[in-house]
């Protein structure tokens, strides 16, 4: 349940900022963040029907694919997007009535692009989508398990961008809506995937068994022995592999050098650790 609770959160916070950056920025300087609610901007700016407005055009569009995504994906990812669409879907048309800022087309970029891509990054790691092509990118996820999420949705995207540009008729919304789109997939992709690292330490000491005992028993995280040899006196030697969590840093810097000051430390990052201690595999994560 707690869990459960803290998804729901996180796709109404992820809701509020995506739906924020879209309509104090970019709807405005008629710049498009691609996905469903892009293609219902244009529907909406060319038909011009009050009540046929964003919102209500992005639930209309989200249903057919919505039914798709229950039968691939499952019921948790059917229930939770579908609340994280009406939510994005009400909050288009309640900020909507906000007073919009005038800025400079770039800083309408940027801030867009930002809170879009923050927005969708916050309620994919939720488990969820705000429908469109963020389901079709989650299923083609699914079976492309390489490409970063961000990027399967920018292939997308490009499409609705050039289409800005001819019913705007104007070149220059197109490239606004290109650099957007570019910014909003790398943002995300940092939303979802820079968030979840650690750090892999190599540790080359001639007390090797003092260090790992240390690691072991006080920061309780697994270390492996290395074989090495020394390139200019040829002497062999153990090179100490661990992977320790962001806030357990410090704490293995100054417990190495506690125990021997002459260690030789290597940090490398580490994206998405699985295994005893970190993350267990999920073939339905992004």
């Amino acid at each position: 349940m707690k869990e459960l609770l803290r998804n729901i959160l996180m796709i109404l916070f992820g809701s509020i900022v995506f739906a924020l950056g879209f309509d104090l920025f970019l709807e405005p300087a008629g710049f498009n963040c691609g996905g469903v609610s892009g293609v219902a901007m244009l529907i909406d700016y060319a038909v011009d029907i009050p009540w046929l407005t964003v919102g209500v055009l992005s639930a209309m569009i989200n249903l057919p694919l919505f039914f798709c995504g229950y039968k691939k994906i499952g019921k948790y990812f059917f229930f939770t997007s579908l609340f994280g669409m009406l939510c994005s879907s009400i909050f288009f048309d309640l900020f909507a009535k906000l007073p919009i800022p005038e800025v400079e087309p770039m800083l309408a970029v940027l801030f867009g692009g930002v809170m879009i891509g923050a927005g969708l990054g916050v309620v994919f790691l939720a488990g969820a989508s705000t429908g469109g092509i963020d389901i079709v990118a989650r299923l083609l996820k699914l079976k492309f398990r390489n490409f970063p999420i961000g990027k399967i949705i920018l292939v997308f995207d490009l499409c609705t961008a050039v289409a800005t540009g001819i019913v705007y008729r104007q070149v220059s919304n197109t490239l606004y809506s290109a650099v957007t789109l570019y910014l909003s997939s790398v943002v995300l992709d940092k939303v979802v995937y820079g968030m979840d690292y650690a750090k892999v330490a190599l540790i080359i000491t001639e007390k090797y068994e003092e260090i790992a005992y240390a690691i072991d028993t006080q920061l309780d995280r697994g270390i492996t022995l290395l074989r090495g040899q020394g390139f200019f006196k040829r002497q062999d030697k153990y090179v100490l592999l661990s992977a320790v969590k962001r806030k357990q840093l410090a704490e293995l810097k100054e417990l190495v050098n506690s125990i021997d000051p002459d260690a030789f430390v290597i940090l490398q990052d580490a994206h998405q650790v699985l295994g005893d201690g970190f993350k267990r595999y999920d073939r339905n994560e992004l």
